[in-house]
């Protein structure tokens, strides 16, 4: 049954912000799916990284959310889950895919300092090459879009909200 929200995105577009003060409107569960990673492995992203890789984070990040078993839950996930297929699978099945689009020169400005927040990134790739390589798999795994540019988090959660009443979710 699909009645979780999932949310995708880049770093920095607001997943686990939005995800908290949505999750309080609906009377849902909140679910961080990097906070279950690091539970799960016992260690930060950025130590799982290291330890394990791009390709290994990529797959401990695809085990870890394909077995999520959560109901009325908003699940906010990390950039890079779009990698795992077994997980976009997954979430797909239960739940209902919105990617929170916002312009690479807003995310820019956002984010300072992508090694320290454990964001994936492959050898020589800095935030531009990372954005233009994920924005095809977040419009691809979407079931709603919502373009973030201009808006606050309260009108982000609006537009969430009135998005899935008109797709009677």
């Amino acid at each position: 049954m699909k009645d979780n929200i999932v949310l995708i995105g880049m770093p920095g577009v607001g997943k686990s912000t939005v995800g908290v003060i949505l999750a309080k409107i609906l009377g849902y569960k909140f679910v961080d799916a990097d906070i279950v990673i690091q539970e799960e492995e016992g260690c930060l992203l950025k130590d799982i990284i290291k330890r394990d890789g791009v390709e290994g984070f990529i797959e401990v990040e695809n085990r870890v959310n394909a077995s999520l078993n959560v109901n009325k839950t908003i699940i906010a996930t990390g950039g890079s889950v779009v990698y795992g297929k077994e997980a976009m699978e997954h979430l797909s099945n239960i739940g209902t895919i919105v990617y929170l689009e916002l312009d690479y020169e807003t995310l820019n400005k956002r984010l300072t300092n992508i090694k320290s927040r454990g964001v994936v990134t492959k050898k020589g790739q800095d935030l531009l090459a990372i954005y233009e390589e994920r924005i095809p798999l977040y419009e691809k795994y979407a079931d709603i879009t919502i373009n973030e540019c201009g808006l606050n988090v309260e009108e982000t959660i609006e537009k969430i909200v009135k998005a899935m009443e008109v797709t009677n979710v």
